[in-house]
């Protein structure tokens, strides 16, 4: 009687990527492939944030961090939802991307590119998607970085600061810097 009375217990979408990380550790392709489906766009996107660019360069690092989730998953233990590994390790792909080219200026890419970042849902929207995109493409890399860490992602200073190896005031004053910079560049386009 109980039984029937009880709704059973629906599949999660974060059970269905469990179900398919799993698979994808033994090897199985396909439901890699999904796992991919699933989660690239929001992958490239904070690929897109900190590095500041949407055109190669961060496809580019989109690839390399599933192939690094590929590599990964057979010792993924579970204890995170995959979507929130996925995601930190996309940060960490591209942070270590700009560790390695900090003393290297970065071609410029596309700027078209970054026009299919966002895809609000009304012409205002896309064009002030847009102009906030380019603002803080144009940071420079560390205030870009801190940014986008601190405002969009969530992370504390002392996180910021122990990943990007800086002072935890040092990420204060980079986040304010940044947020200044937002503020003059956003001015001048409006």
């Amino acid at each position: 009687m109980l039984m029937q009375t009880m709704p059973l217990p629906q599949a999660t979408e974060s059970d269905d990527d469990a179900r398919l990380a799993r698979r994808a550790a033994r090897a199985d392709v396909s439901a890699f492939e999904q796992l991919y489906r699933r989660h690239h766009r929001r992958v490239h996107g904070v690929i897109v944030r900190l590095v500041g660019q949407a055109g190669t360069r961060a496809e580019d690092l989109t690839q390399e961090a599933f192939v690094r989730a590929w590599q990964a998953l057979p010792a993924f233990r579970f204890e995170s939802a995959v979507s929130t590994w996925l995601h930190r390790l996309a940060v960490n792909t591209a942070l270590m991307e700009m560790r390695a080219r900090r003393s290297r200026p970065w071609p410029e890419d596309d700027d078209d590119a970054l026009e299919t970042v966002a895809t609000p849902d009304t012409a205002g929207r896309a064009v002030l998607g847009r102009d906030l995109e380019r603002a803080v493409a144009s940071l420079p890399p560390r205030a870009r970085a801190v940014l986008v860490l601190h405002d969009v992602e969530g992370w504390k200073h002392e996180e910021i600061a122990g990943e990007l190896g800086m002072a935890v005031g040092s990420s204060k004053a980079q986040l304010h810097r940044a947020r200044g910079l937002l503020r003059a560049r956003i001015g001048e386009v409006a």
